[in-house]
């Protein structure tokens, strides 16, 4: 993906977006700008995302990170001061294209937000949800056979099996999440968009959150914001480091963390500020 693509002339302010991802381009971003009434909140912000990879976030609160996290879906859509320049392609397509259908883009890119939210439905409703409004199953055969594999992708099946009829809202924490994320992939997106996904749960569901997001890798493109620089380091292939508004630096997890270029990032992850 965009193989043939000259990117624009890149700000002073960050570095080019790196051609080494290691794997094909499935999302690329272009000078994208983002605005709230006047304030400028990111600026020319160029990236690409590997396909069938994680790719994580990272910065001080008020960053910028999940401002472009919401452009990806076009979440942005619905605040009404906000104005977003550039370009976010997906698969080479212009997801701000006019003739775009916002609805089927989140159909493919999923969302699972920063505090589980599960329906105030049952186990079974909250996964069926989505594809009973995109028409995905033709029978209650095939609805049941789509809830069983999201909640087995999600690995919460076993947990749940008995009882999904149950209220979702009724699950602990972390399982929660995981019943999100479920509902998320039930759909069968091809991008997964993360928002903090673990700063609401205690530290054994998070495990089992990362532990998932390796298994989901295998399948899905994610996208993670996270404060947590430790959880960064675990889960994701690539990073970008975030602050004041521009991407300062992005490359391999592991070279960001052990011999960044910029001298901002060694300051962040050396804790000199954030």
């Amino acid at each position: 993906m965009n193989a043939n693509v000259t990117a624009p002339a890149q700000s002073q302010s960050q570095s080019a977006p790196s051609a080494d991802l290691g794997g094909a381009a499935k999302i690329s971003a272009r000078n994208v700008n983002v605005y709230y009434g006047d304030k400028h909140a990111l600026k020319d912000v160029s990236i690409d995302m590997a396909e069938r990879s994680v790719t994580a976030f990272i910065g001080p609160s008020g960053c910028g990170k999940s401002t472009f996290l919401r452009c990806i879906n076009r979440m942005n859509d619905t605040i009404s001061i906000c104005r977003v320049t550039g370009k976010i392609t997906i698969d080479d397509y212009d997801i701000y294209d006019s003739a775009l259908d916002v609805v089927q883009l989140r159909a493919r890119v999923g969302m699972v937000f920063q505090k589980p939210n599960p329906f105030p439905k049952s186990i079974y409703e909250n996964v069926a949800y989505g594809p009973r409004i995109h028409g995905l199953a033709r029978s209650k055969a095939e609805m049941d056979e789509i809830v069983e594999d999201s909640l087995r992708k999600a690995s919460l099946w076993n947990e749940v099996k008995d009882r999904l009829n149950d209220g979702g809202t009724g699950l602990s924490g972390g399982q929660q999440q995981r019943l999100c994320i479920a509902r998320a992939i039930a759909v069968s997106p091809e991008v997964i968009l993360m928002d903090e996904p673990c700063s609401a749960l205690d530290p054994i569901a998070t495990a089992k959150i990362e532990e998932l997001i390796d298994e989901l890798r295998q399948n899905f493109t994610i996208v993670i914001v996270t404060h947590s620089m430790q959880q960064a380091a675990r889960v994701s292939q690539r990073t970008a480091f975030f602050h004041l508004g521009v991407i300062v630096e992005t490359g391999p997890t592991e070279q960001i963390f052990t011999s960044p270029n910029d001298r901002r990032t060694q300051d962040y992850i050396t804790g000199r500020f954030g």
